[in-house]
């Protein structure tokens, strides 16, 4: 009995890894199960069941038509964009695009601005269907747009597939629940467990992330910066003005008279007695040479003898 039930959850197992594996042959099988019960219900000789079949076939489309036709699938598509306008007053503008983003039906979702005026960053959340009048509406805002830049990202098949793999999991969900309820053992009520808990976990974050990119393909992102406008420098042709010149030809006396007087202080307390010492010392190896060179021709060429 426990060799039989460990093979039931092997086998369990391994269809909800085949089934993660290969979604496109699963999707296929009820269309081909379908069509084997109506060949078997039908026989060889029900040409009525056959021509009123090919009938709801040909003029039962949409969902009440065959169900291995597969429905249209709605592309998801995921907007984003980033616009810098050039306003005037930007505490003014912020009201503005924060009022005409809750008439189309969106929210700011972030904001961050100056104490003084000097720009703003607003993040926007808007339908998805809004999103190119919500881009017109900045457009027309009391400004220029200097800078503008859109990106669309496709992420229907991603949602195709993690809708999938969630449908898989839950049915091997519903297989592990089952083999819970019949398991009589505690090793097999805790092995049961453990891999019940761990669909479930795999289930959970995939469902966040099918939520997250289903948000963000419903809700399209805008992130406005409003720049306020860089007034011109004035530029004031140079004209001559005696005063000024004046007072800049007496600032620049007093400044030479200044540098004079420095100079003369630091001559005289620092320079002059260096100068002083050097002076004597000069002056007395000058002289002790000149007594020594008065004194050789006497000792060199003595006088002759009478």
């Amino acid at each position: 009995m426990a060799v039989a039930f460990l093979l039931l959850m092997f086998v369990v197992a391994a269809c909800a890894s085949q089934a993660g594996t290969d979604d496109s042959a699963e999707r296929a099988e009820p269309a081909a199960s379908a069509a084997a019960g109506l060949d078997a219900a039908g026989g060889p000789g029900s040409d009525d069941d056959d021509s009123s079949a090919e009938e709801a076939g040909s003029t039962g489309g949409g969902p009440t038509g065959d169900p291995g036709i597969a429905a249209p699938i709605e592309q998801r598509i995921i907007k984003t964009g980033e616009v810098t306008v050039e306003v005037s007053d930007v505490p003014a503008t912020v009201g503005r695009v924060r009022a005409f983003v809750l008439e189309l039906g969106g929210y700011v979702g972030g904001s961050q601005a100056g104490s003084q005026g000097d720009g703003a960053t607003l993040t926007l959340r808007v339908p998805a269907g809004q999103f190119d009048e919500a881009l017109q509406r900045l457009r027309s805002l009391d400004g220029e747009v200097i800078a503008e830049a859109t990106r669309e990202s496709d992420v229907t098949r991603q949602i195709i597939d993690l809708a999938a793999r969630i449908s898989n999991l839950e049915a091997s969900e519903a297989s592990y629940r089952v083999l819970l309820e019949r398991a009589e053992r505690i090793d097999d009520v805790l092995a049961v467990q453990s891999r019940l808990d761990g669909v479930r976990g795999e289930i959970e974050q995939l469902e966040a992330q099918l939520q997250e990119i289903e948000g963000d393909a419903d809700l399209s992102t805008l992130t406005v910066s409003l720049v306020p406008v860089v007034e011109p420098v004035a530029d004031v042709a140079a004209t001559w003005d005696a005063a000024a010149e004046l007072d800049g030809a007496l600032a620049s006396l007093v400044g030479i008279g200044q540098g004079l007087l420095n100079a003369l202080i630091w001559f005289g307390i620092v320079w002059l007695p260096v100068l002083l010492v050097l002076s004597i010392v000069a002056l007395v190896a000058l002289r002790g040479v000149l007594e020594v060179r008065r004194r050789l021709p006497l000792v060199a060429h003595p006088p002759p003898a009478n």
